[in-house]
């Protein structure tokens, strides 16, 4: 999962939104022709156009494995939002894995149905890279780090030939494809002389099969004019120092240019994926100083370029080729309650001010998996922002990062410290505690004490 390693943009302060419309409901003739389609009479087909953003003028898919849980979570509240399709296993493609027993077929399928002839949004992640997520265990997968052929011909190809079926037939249906999360920042952060280099990492780096997959999964779907591609780049308390974000864009920009993919098939990045940092932090600014300290060399900045996932990502999105397009997962980033700060901390020192304020709760920014008091945040929502396509809730809320203790499993999936409450960090976090919840099951599992915390800190409050 993310990890951190040691001139500040504007900040984009949010606007009010326009909320993703809810199942079922209908657009009217405007809205149809502001998406970009053009709707053929009943005796001839439809004309397909390709739009700058997906998300504006469309629903957006329901996963109904996700909906039961949390409604049987008592969750009903929120159980109508939108939350992403999770392939992170080739059994996952007909139904085979942790939440998501609905295979991608059934998926596309009630999609279709959703729709009802309207323009409609289907996220998925595609998420099992050889030798997946090099710098942690809670997370590895199925594929082994040489088995590249395996990847491409019995998980990307038969999600294309499903995909290109729906894709073709239902020029109103838009596939949003997350594609392999913390995978290219790694071999940035990760790798050679860092401090955090696994020797995972660094034979994914030697290898470059997560290059090679990235490619192959870009360009292989891409060959849809209705699939859109965003690539996942980590998150600002990751890839927002100098010399994690300029090397991170290079080698995306790199694989983005290595055939099969190209820069028509990009849609653009996703950022804070099943991560919990903050939209905006509005209590402090990188150019104050506190009691003679500027707040970048605060402990919780630690001298990054960003403070927060909205201006990285827009920063990030516009370095990588493609449609420059960004998407921000706001699934668990809300930090609500009574421990949300109303305004800056004490300006005794720059350390008091800033952790007073800050929205993001957690111990550290290398801290990602199953965090304490953390809560909902910002609804799904179409174009919050200028320059921001969605606020999405990638990472379905309720469902682990990873086991708190090891848990033998036949998934691929090991036993991580950082999932484990009694853990005292290492050098990613800066060896500092944790901050995971207790009783935590394997990644993808539903874990009903955090799915309950994060409505209870939900923000905007449900």
């Amino acid at each position: 999962m993310s990890r951190s390693s040691p001139p500040h943009s504007p900040t984009h302060r949010l606007r009010r939104r326009r909320p993703v419309l809810a199942a079922g409901a209908l657009l009217g003739a405007a809205a149809i022709a502001a998406g970009g389609f053009s709707f053929a009479s009943a005796d001839e087909p439809s004309t397909f156009q390709r739009v700058d953003n997906p998300y504006e003028g469309a629903e957006v898919y329901v996963n109904p494995d996700w909906s039961a849980n949390a409604s049987a979570s008592g969750g009903q509240a929120i159980a109508d939002q939108p939350t992403a399709v999770w392939l992170d296993r080739i059994a996952a493609i007909t139904g085979g894995s942790a939440g998501n027993s609905t295979g991608l077929e059934e998926h596309l399928q009630n999609a279709v149905e959703q729709a009802g002839g309207e323009p409609l949004v289907f996220q998925m992640v595609t998420y099992n890279l050889p030798g997946r997520d090099c710098s942690a265990l809670a997370s590895n997968g199925e594929l082994g780090p040489e088995e590249i052929e395996r990847y491409k011909t019995e998980f990307i190809d038969p999600i294309a030939e499903i995909v290109g079926e729906y894709a073709t037939a239902n020029p109103n249906l838009r596939i949003v494809n997350i594609v392999e999360i913390d995978s290219l920042p790694n071999l940035v952060t990760n790798v050679g002389d860092r401090e955090t280099a696994t020797p995972e990492c660094d034979e994914m780096l030697a290898n470059g099969n997560y290059q090679e997959g990235v490619s192959y999964n870009v360009g292989t779907l891409g060959e849809y004019e209705n699939v859109y591609n965003y690539i996942d780049g980590g998150h600002w308390g990751w890839i927002g120092w100098e010399n994690n974000f300029g090397a991170s864009a290079d080698l995306f920009n790199e694989v983005i240019n290595t055939a099969p993919a190209s820069p028509d098939k990009v849609a653009g990045v996703a950022v804070n994926v099943a991560n919990y940092g903050s939209i905006e932090e509005p209590n402090f600014d990188l150019n104050q100083t506190i009691a003679g300290t500027p707040v970048r060399q605060s402990s919780w900045v630690d001298w990054n370029q960003y403070t927060n996932n909205l201006d990285f990502g827009l920063d990030f999105a516009a370095a990588v080729d493609g449609g420059g397009g960004l998407l921000i997962d706001t699934s668990r980033n809300g930090w609500g309650g009574p421990d949300r700060p109303s305004g800056p901390g004490a300006e005794s020192s720059v350390d008091e001010y800033v952790d007073g304020g800050r929205i993001d709760r957690r111990i550290h920014t290398g801290n990602w998996c199953n965090q304490a008091g953390a809560g909902l945040g910002e609804r799904p929502t179409a174009s919050p922002v200028s320059g921001v396509d969605a606020f999405v809730w990638i990472k379905p809320p309720g469902e682990s990062d990873g086991s708190s203790e090891e848990i033998p499993n036949d998934e691929g999936k090991g036993f991580d410290r950082m999932c484990d409450p009694t853990y005292e960090g290492n050098p990613r976090n800066q060896n500092n505690m944790s901050g995971a919840l207790g009783g935590a099951p394997l990644s993808g599992h539903w874990f009903e004490a955090q799915f309950q915390e994060l409505m209870d800190n939900a923000y905007p409050p449900l």
